[in-house]
């Protein structure tokens, strides 16, 4: 699922730049890569509790891991708006939509 949020990522980015230009590119790349990056971290959270088979550790690990991926999603795209000074805000709302799309099908490919 990883490779496919990265296609969606590349696809929406190459859209912004062939409209837009580059830093509406690299905006798109941005905000896919947010969502990308947290939800690496959100699988490595869902799997630390991999040996506990009890519905109810299974239900926390994933909810940890979708906080996890919510709050990381939400300090890289501080940390992008804080420092990237040629911002598209829309380019990068979209890059990130693209990207999340595919992000609950990652965690729910994942095999706990």
């Amino acid at each position: 699922m990883l490779k496919i949020q990265l296609a969606a990522t590349l696809c929406v980015a190459a859209l912004a730049l062939s409209v837009s230009g580059l830093h509406a590119g690299i905006s798109a790349i941005l905000g896919g890569a947010s969502v990308v990056l947290g939800a690496c971290a959100a699988v490595a959270v869902a799997k630390r509790g991999e040996n506990n088979r009890a519905a109810s550790d299974i239900l926390v690990n994933l909810l940890k891991a979708e906080a996890t991926k919510i709050l990381i999603i939400i300090v890289l795209l501080v940390v992008i708006f804080k420092l990237y000074q040629q911002l598209v805000p829309f380019a990068l709302i979209a890059g990130l939509a693209a990207a999340a799309l595919f992000s609950g099908a990652a965690l729910s490919k994942l095999k706990v």
